[in-house]
């Protein structure tokens, strides 16, 4: 075995279970049997536990997976950012901020995000290994530019939403 797909591997397996444990904290958190609405991060969850390990699986699918993981990881911030708002602690304190709320969580899908971005930089670069870094406008995909866009974007909708769908 290369050394590129012992990587690989070791990542994928940092994917996949980074995102089971989100997909078993929602089941735990979100019981479907409580409420018909829990089917939206039942879903999320399997999609980032599953779908999304097995795209990066194959090359031609790994852009695919890489822009999946990364919409997933946007949006579960949003929302989780959006729930420890609403649901504060009740004094706000550095220790109820890093324990009290989901801060936790949101970090974890970030990690998650970071194995997706090595995994999907890996395989653009392993044909090109000299090749500097990306070039090119900051904000199209891949670029880094891309995910800070769209976590501003999306963050901006979903507050539009907020407050016109009271």
């Amino acid at each position: 075995m290369k050394k590129k797909d012992s990587l690989q591997r070791t990542l994928l397996l940092a994917i996949f279970f980074l995102a089971l444990g989100g997909w078993l904290l929602h089941l735990r958190i979100h019981p479907l049997a409580k409420d018909a609405e829990n089917i939206v991060p039942a879903v999320a969850g399997f999609i980032s536990a599953i779908i999304i390990p097995v795209l990066f699986m194959f090359r031609s699918t790994i852009s695919f997976a890489y822009l999946l993981n990364g919409i997933t990881v946007i949006i579960g911030t949003i929302t989780m950012a959006h729930f420890s708002i609403k649901n504060p602690p009740p004094v706000w304190t550095l220790q109820t901020i890093l324990f009290g709320t989901l801060l936790a969580d949101i970090v974890l899908l970030w990690g998650k995000f970071a194995v997706g971005k090595a995994l999907f930089d890996m395989e653009s670069t392993i044909q090109r290994p000299d090749e500097s870094v990306r070039g090119g406008r900051f904000f199209r995909f891949p670029n880094m530019g891309f995910w800070y866009a769209h976590v501003v974007t999306l963050t901006a909708v979903y507050l539009i939403g907020i407050y016109f769908w009271k």
